[in-house]
């Protein structure tokens, strides 16, 4: 009896889908910093997974982290390095303590809905002043994982800022 060969068929597409991801370079170090740009941050494809209104509540939802290439997920936990856009999302006293980090401003009024490895969100405690269209940087604990409100996923990277970033020029 002859044994199919199914198998040889599906061997191919499964080494096509492993390396169908494009490669993201090492970042460069800076002051024990790592340098993420948007580059490799959003050099991969990310679908968020959908948000399903009849879920167990107990259950844990869906994150799409098997999407995350293993080089980012490196990244977790590392003191890193971003510049972006600046779009707040919390005001403190007129200073932003969080706010988004996105990779362009084309998500400004008509423009179009980033991906979400298109944004950092960045946690600041003491707040920084907004200053939107121009890139800023922002160094500190940057985190690689799915995170949550309301059931909904917003994200999956984060950065609790050390500090105020320097206006790149």
């Amino acid at each position: 009896m002859r044994r199919p060969l199914t198998f040889l068929l599906a061997l191919p597409l499964a080494v096509l889908a492993e390396s169908a991801q494009p490669a993201i370079p090492a970042p460069e170090v800076e002051n024990g910093y790592l340098k993420l740009g948007f580059d490799r941050l959003s050099g991969y494809k990310f679908v968020a997974p959908e948000y399903d209104p009849v879920a167990n509540p107990k259950a844990a939802p869906p994150t799409g982290e098997e999407q995350i290439p293993p080089v980012v997920k490196s990244w977790d936990g590392k003191k890193a390095i971003i510049t972006g856009f600046m779009l707040p999302t919390k005001l403190d006293n007129g200073k932003a303590v969080e706010f988004l980090l996105m990779a362009n401003q084309m998500a400004c009024c008509y423009g179009t809905i980033p991906n979400m490895n298109d944004w950092v969100v960045v946690r600041i405690p003491k707040g920084v002043p907004v200053i939107q269209d121009v890139p800023i940087s922002f160094r500190g604990q940057f985190s690689v994982r799915a995170m949550f409100e309301s059931g909904y996923m917003t994200g999956i990277y984060s950065l609790v800022a050390e500090g105020p970033g320097q206006v790149d020029q």
